[in-house]
């Protein structure tokens, strides 16, 4: 078994945007042709999430409106007194920083209708992803 970094930058549009990066860590995944294992993809960012889901635009929608409707911007928190995203901290503390797939020759073994995403919460930025990689 191998143990391999790599990583990759994705840049967000928006405040709040979700954004395919399924290409990307398959792209890696190539890179090194691996044919079992399992890879993490990690975001180096605490107003960021990694989530595994459908990739379906209403779905995604859903998604957005969800976490504004229950963490809305501008709710008296007691971070904004220092930069003014507390909102983007707490819903990142929901969307996690991480997830680990297994890798079924060669590529993501994902589900059928299943995608892996950067949740931009607190954009637009360029953003970094660790990705570490143990496989043979």
């Amino acid at each position: 078994m191998d143990i391999i970094k790599d990583e990759f930058t994705k840049k967000s549009s928006k405040r709040m945007e979700i954004i395919d990066v399924t290409n990307d860590v398959n792209d890696i995944l190539k890179k090194y042709q691996l044919n079992e294992g399992i890879v993490n993809v990690f975001a180096r960012h605490s107003t960021a999430g990694i989530v595994i889901n459908e990739n379906e635009s209403r779905l995604k929608k859903d998604f957005e409106n969800t976490l504004q409707t229950l963490i809305p911007e501008n709710n008296n928190y007691g971070h904004d007194l220092i930069d003014n995203n507390a909102d983007s901290h707490i819903r990142a503390f929901f969307t996690g920083s991480s997830e680990t797939i297994p890798i079924n020759k060669g590529s993501l073994d994902l589900g059928t209708w299943q995608s892996v995403f950067f949740v931009e919460l607190d954009g637009p930025r360029t953003r970094s992803f660790a990705v570490t990689i143990i496989g043979k």
